[in-house]
């Protein structure tokens, strides 16, 4: 007489053992799938993680199920419903090893493909439709045609930009690599597409001729190729031809509303033509104050001539708006001018992905009607889905919102197509993967950024940041000591910081005093934030009286602009109340602080700032309790403290003998993450 089967004998004869096999390679292979092919499709990391979750969450599930359940000819049963004589569980377990075995095999073959062909993820992403345009060279005589180059090579991405089923590196990330490079593979590898766009212009009075070619970078295959010879006054339509030729050699179907937006033409005018260039040419350059403020003289001049070119009133609003936002060239650069350049825009062509973005940037950069520029970045995204810009612009806005997932994987989405831009590096990195305290995530980003630029300020002030919130004050200094000394910079905050977690006030004081303008009307945004700096490291080191100079000029300053609580990222009701506390004088500083609160709480991001300085109020008012009792939710929400800026900041010095925020800061310290 047989005794009954063991457990484990039962777990083999149900094919538990096998359903489990099959499912972990079969899940294995899908997340590897997903992994890969998703970030292609533009789909956001959420979703990747999603599946790995119900992936792996689907295990014990199915293992369960394969105990209870059996497969007959009948259906399927519950195995202990099932009479030995239709059981077909042998049957079935020989269906599960062919099973294994193939998903086996398409698993080793996909391991060796990493082995040998390294660049594994990189060929996934690079698809038949896949573009990069390098730099255009300058074939002319004259060495100050190059910007008819430059600006060809834009326009030509401008009209790419249009076709959906094309996936285009943007022009930032390109412009490192020579014009026809020998190692043209190399490159495609580096942008990850298959495809590469050289071209020459030379340009001899009003006579243009452009040279273009299309190359598939692992063949070195030429797929098409087109030489144009026109005159100035003729050209305006070349780009859009370039872009249908390209979109034709790839076999990419443009609708019907592409194909009218790559054969629009910008204008009728061949001089405001050449100067829509050269104006592109400008603000391409470089990212400078100087810079900017040149592009924008040079599409004021082109919307002069010709006031129905949409696409330069858009780029003249994009500028501005820039200005606008760090609160430079106020006299010219007002809230009126900027908005009046996106409206025309948006009025000349309601449907033109470029003028929804520009009027986008204004609502986000002048007006922070974030669910306005939401609008618009959407409607623009909808017509242009691979915009870096654009996907840019939908990333600065969802952070607003506070829809944080959302725009980290349009921010991601932005690299993806302009991998080598550290205008959408650094903010992902430092205001973004930084803000939600993803800092190993934030560093990787961040040093992608410094493999283009490596003498970034920016870049290297956010690295110095996110070693400075984990306490890494050696690390801080090792990156700022690659960074410029100059303290009129936004992005000068973390040298600030760490002058004052080192407790070097008198010479944060020194140095601070030489930046700040003497006169009232010079000071800029981040004058007015250095001035509250100035003010507390003078205070801490023993200056009252200059203390109190530097807070009171802050009020003085706030006070006697009606707009300085609108205008920028810097001045506003936090560095009122600061001001007034440095004084203490509590009410006032109270009442600002709240404010302030009020004010941007629509905002993630300053919300939580000011939320940070109201607490800051509160602790060099004296008063303890209330300190303690904001401080749980800054140490959770993004963009809110960290438990090693309550250690470091000597604003938080009140409170050091405190029992509650000792032990507050004790069990925020063991639970943060430690990378």
């Amino acid at each position: 007489m047989s005794g009954k089967p063991s457990f484990f004998a039962e777990l083999q004869r149900r094919n538990v053992y096998k359903v489990g096999a099959m499912y972990a390679v079969s899940g294995w292979l899908l997340m590897q799938v997903a992994t890969q092919v998703f970030p292609f499709f533009d789909v956001p990391n959420w979703a990747v993680r999603l599946v790995v979750l119900a992936i792996v969450g689907g295990f014990p599930v199915v293992l369960v199920l394969s105990w209870i359940y059996e497969l007959t000819p009948q259906g399927i049963v519950k195995t202990d419903e099932v009479a030995p004589a239709v059981s077909i569980v042998r049957a079935t377990g020989q269906k599960l090893n062919r099973a294994i075995i193939g998903v086996l095999t398409l698993a080793v073959l996909l391991l060796l493909a990493r082995v040998f062909w390294p660049h594994t993820a990189a060929t996934v992403a690079a698809n038949d439709k896949s573009i990069a345009v390098l730099p255009f060279a300058n074939l002319s005589r004259d060495p100050d045609n190059a910007f008819f180059a430059d600006g060809m090579q834009d326009e030509i991405l401008t009209k790419l930009y249009k076709i959906g089923a094309l996936r285009v590196v943007s022009r930032t990330s390109t412009q490192r690599f020579a014009s026809a490079p020998e190692n043209v593979a190399e490159i495609a590898s580096q942008l990850g597409v298959a495809n590469i766009l050289e071209g020459s212009v030379q340009k001899v009075g009003d006579a243009v001729h452009i040279n273009v070619q299309l190359i598939r970078a692992a063949s070195d295959e030429h797929l098409w190729a087109e030489s144009y010879n026109r005159k100035l006054d003729d050209m305006f339509g070349v780009e859009g031809e370039v872009a249908q030729a390209v979109a034709d050699a790839l076999n990419a179907k443009l609708s019907g509303e592409e194909q009218q937006a790559v054969a629009a033409k910008p204008t009728n005018d061949p001089v405001a033509y050449e100067d829509y260039l050269r104006a592109r040419a400008l603000s391409d350059a470089n990212y400078s104050f100087s810079g900017t403020a040149r592009a924008i003289d040079a599409y004021q001049a082109v919307v002069k001539r010709d006031p129905s070119y949409t696409l330069a009133w858009a780029q003249l609003a994009l500028n501005m708006s820039i200005m606008y936002f760090d609160g430079l060239d106020q006299a010219r650069v007002t809230a009126a001018a900027v908005r009046d350049a996106a409206e025309t825009a948006l009025r000349l062509a309601p449907q033109s992905a470029e003028a929804l973005m520009a009027h986008g940037y204004y609502l986000y950069r002048v007006q922070h009607d974030f669910a306005g520029a939401f609008e618009d970045f959407q409607q623009a995204l909808a017509k242009q889905p691979k915009d870096p810009q654009i996907l840019a612009g939908m990333f600065l806005v969802e952070r607003r919102l506070g829809r944080w997932d959302d725009a980290i994987g349009h921010g991601t989405a932005a690299t993806r197509l302009d991998p080598h831009n550290v205008t959408i590096l650094g903010p992902l990195g430092c205001e973004g993967l930084n803000y939600v305290r993803r800092f190993d995530e934030a560093r990787k980003v961040l040093n992608q950024a410094l493999q283009s630029v490596p003498d970034s300020a920016n870049t290297l002030a956010c690295l110095a940041q996110i070693e400075q919130i984990q306490n890494h004050l050696d690390a801080a200094d090792a990156w700022l000591s690659r960074a410029p000394v100059e303290v009129r910079e936004v992005d000068s905050q973390p040298r600030i910081h760490q002058y004052m977690y080192r407790r070097r006030f008198a010479d944060l004081s020194a140095l601070l005093g030489k930046s700040i303008p003497d006169d009232d009307q010079a000071l800029s945004g981040p004058d007015l934030q250095n001035l509250i700096y100035l003010g507390y490291a003078q205070k801490w080191s023993g200056q009252e009286q200059s203390a109190r100079a530097s807070f009171e000029r802050v009020i003085r300053v706030i006070q006697s602009s009606p707009d300085a609580m609108e205008h920028t990222e810097i001045i506003g009701y936090a560095t009122l109340a600061l001001a007034h506390a440095g004084l203490g004088e509590r009410d006032e500083a109270l009442q600002a602080a709240a404010q302030g609160v009020v004010h941007n709480r629509a905002d993630a991001i300053k919300g939580a700032m000011a939320q940070i300085a109201q607490a800051q109020v509160q602790a060099q008012l004296g008063n303890v309790d209330e300190t303690v009792k904001l401080l749980p939710q800054l140490l959770q929400i993004p963009a809110g403290l960290n438990p090693a800026q309550l250690a470091l900041d000597p604003i938080w010095d009140p409170l050091r003998t405190n029992p509650a925020f000792l032990a507050m800061s004790k069990r925020a310290s063991s639970a943060a993450p430690s990378q």
